[in-house]
């Protein structure tokens, strides 16, 4: 805790300063481009990955970057997705998911969640893509879990087209969907490429050829 209040005291007579203009004017508005949906993993840090400002991304995180398909039950992921896109006109949202993925490794290896319900209970909206990723033969048991934190991102943007705000905003031309995965040791993402089905690299990745599923469909 010690190092969180001195990170602050740094922030505050730092960062802060040099920053006010910035900080006063995003004291009263926001205007996020990016909607950001990533793991709750410590190691996962969106605004320093990409280097992004206060105020440039509205970021949803929990474990295993999942977004359940719209439905009866309305939860928070739901509520921000919906936010997000009616409210703030997000233009791209980004699923992103990244190596050594705790919640896709329990699924991959089918770790017993009878004492974690709850934990239980939530991966189960990542079935789709555990039933895809065991159709597939893998070397080995990181080729497995690397293989579900693929899948899971491409199931998730498939789910995200469920949500009415996300489908009107994609059927306008409003939204793009971007799938990636971070690799943590490698300081790298892929991005999906919905055309060949396969993971790119995101740096030789054309910014035009943004992931839209709407029109991949």
């Amino acid at each position: 805790m010690q190092r969180l209040i001195e990170g602050f005291k740094k922030f505050r007579e730092g960062e802060y300063p040099e920053r006010i203009p910035l900080f006063q004017d995003l004291a009263t508005k926001q205007e996020p481009g990016t909607l950001f949906v990533t793991c709750s993993d410590s190691r996962v840090v969106p605004e320093f990955i990409t280097q992004s400002e206060p105020g440039d991304m509205f970021v949803i995180r929990n474990a295993g970057n999942i977004i359940p398909s719209f439905g009866l039950h309305h939860g928070g992921v739901s509520a921000t997705v919906e936010y997000a896109v009616a409210v703030l006109g997000v233009a791209d949202i980004v699923v992103c998911g990244h190596s050594d993925c705790g919640a896709m490794t329990a699924i991959a290896s089918g770790a017993d969640l009878s004492t974690l319900p709850a934990v239980s209970s939530w991966l189960h909206h990542a079935d789709a893509a555990k039933a895809i990723n065991d159709a597939h033969s893998h070397s080995c048991k990181s080729g497995k879990v690397a293989g579900m934190v693929r899948e899971n991102v491409i199931a998730q943007l498939a789910n995200l087209r469920t949500h009415p705000s996300v489908a009107l905003a994609l059927s306008e031309g409003r939204v793009r969907l971007h799938g990636w995965v971070y690799d943590i040791g490698e300081g790298s993402i892929v991005t999906y490429d919905a055309s060949s089905g396969r993971f790119i690299d995101l740096v030789e990745y054309p910014e035009t050829n943004a992931t839209d599923l709407a029109l991949a469909s």
